[in-house]
């Protein structure tokens, strides 16, 4: 008997901590933008699926809710000062923390979307403070200044980079001229390695890491290149030059298959860089300049990626592998995709948020809704999580009913 409470004791322990290691990543694994739910409703209602609940308290912001631990942690600007709100499944406000100062310039408001592991938060400003902070306290376990500690410099619309985090360590982009990139020790801030990069300023990605050719590869941007690091111990491996109009790169490159897609606006387009066979360098497979998404990111489904322009103001499909353009529609706005399941979610800049097919032939519109609630610009990516699409404009986080 004792053998088996022992047994059980330790299961128990391993399936704790096997749930205290889970990450939350902003756009889902590896950021890739793509959600799964059952019983996925095959259209809406005419006037759009059910709200089952809003919460219209969060202040300045366009970040993304991250859900964990059974609960949704969502980020704010309340009278200057950076909040994260702690929600219930039922949008019932649990607890609040205060975590710095938050960016008051051009439009202003929280930017980086909460990453959560466990009972630890980890959360960056646009003022470049990046934050532990203990989720049973409230305290900050630790922080790290980017400008003032790691020789950073802020950016014109301040850091919009979420907390990358793979095993015990979280990467980011002071943007330094020797901490140009970092990996920190995730549970002490205490710095693994520093990559000096090409010495450029950050330029509002959030990175992505790429398992290739057994190594791992964090590829981001800065200013006017895309970087490719070493994720074990810092070491440049190569960099590609993409530049666009305001240094502004906030998509989160794409991977498959031993290439990268990166992509950004102001005419800017997207290029696909084709990894060597031990992925220490890059060679460009082919472009295009219409495929200029600015802030909205893309999905790639089926060989197929999914996203609308910036310049080109329009939704479009382009083949994988070959980079040609299968359509163009201006059938809805510009802006934010996400998938679920193999339907397009879509929440453009004119706040129509709409399903659509992940049909290369043509653009299908199924349904399409207006958001009428919250604040300012429609700027966030939306999430989904047990049937429910969770939208945040501004202020205000709403929760639809998308599965039957």
């Amino acid at each position: 008997m004792r053998t088996i409470a022992a047994l059980l004791i330790l299961f128990s322990s391993m399936a704790l901590n096997s749930n205290a290691q889970e990450i939350t990543r902003w756009r889902n694994e590896n950021a890739s933008g793509r959600y799964f739910s059952d019983k996925l409703l095959p259209s809406w209602p005419a006037d759009g699926p059910q709200i089952v609940w809003t919460f219209e308290r969060l202040g300045k912001g366009f970040s993304s809710p991250a859900i964990s631990n059974g609960k949704i942690y969502i980020n704010g600007m309340v009278e200057g000062q950076a909040v994260l709100f702690v929600l219930d499944q039922n949008g019932k406000e649990l607890q609040q923390f205060k975590y710095g100062k938050e960016f008051e310039d051009s439009y202003p408001g929280c930017r980086s979307t909460p990453t959560i592991v466990g009972d630890a938060a980890y959360l960056y400003t646009g003022n470049g403070k990046l934050v532990c902070l203990d989720l049973e306290s409230g305290t900050t376990r630790w922080a790290k200044e980017m400008f003032t500690q790691l020789d950073g410099a802020n950016i014109t619309w301040g850091v919009t980079e979420s907390p990358l985090i793979e095993g015990n360590m979280v990467f980011c982009t002071p943007g330094g001229k020797t901490n140009n990139v970092v990996a920190l020790n995730r549970m002490t801030g205490e710095i693994v390695w520093s990559c000096p990069g090409l010495g450029e300023l950050s330029a509002y990605c959030t990175p992505q890491l790429v398992k290739y050719a057994n190594r791992q590869i964090l590829v981001t941007h800065s200013a006017s290149h895309v970087l490719g690091i070493d994720a074990s111990n810092g070491k440049f491996l190569w960099s590609s030059e993409h530049p666009n109009e305001w240094s502004v790169h906030p998509n989160t490159p794409i991977y498959a298959d031993g290439c990268i897609f990166v992509f950004s606006g102001y005419g800017q387009g997207g290029e696909m860089l084709r990894l060597s066979a031990d992925g220490s360098s890059v060679t460009k497979a082919w472009s295009i300049k219409s495929f200029d998404s600015r802030i909205g990111g893309a999905v790639l489904i089926d060989g197929f990626l999914y996203g609308s322009g910036d310049s080109d103001r329009s939704w479009q499909c382009i083949d994988w592998k070959t980079g040609d353009k299968k359509y163009s529609s201006t059938a809805v706005g510009k802006g934010v995709v996400i998938a679920v399941n193999n339907k397009l979610i879509g929440y453009s800049e004119k706040g129509e948020l709409f399903m659509a097919d992940a049909n290369p032939k043509e653009f299908t519109l199924i349904s399409k809704t207006k958001v009428s609630l919250g604040s300012e610009q429609h700027w966030a990516h939306p999430v989904v999580n047990n049937g429910i699409l969770y939208v945040r404009h501004g202020n205000a986080l709403i929760a639809y009913k998308i599965s039957q």
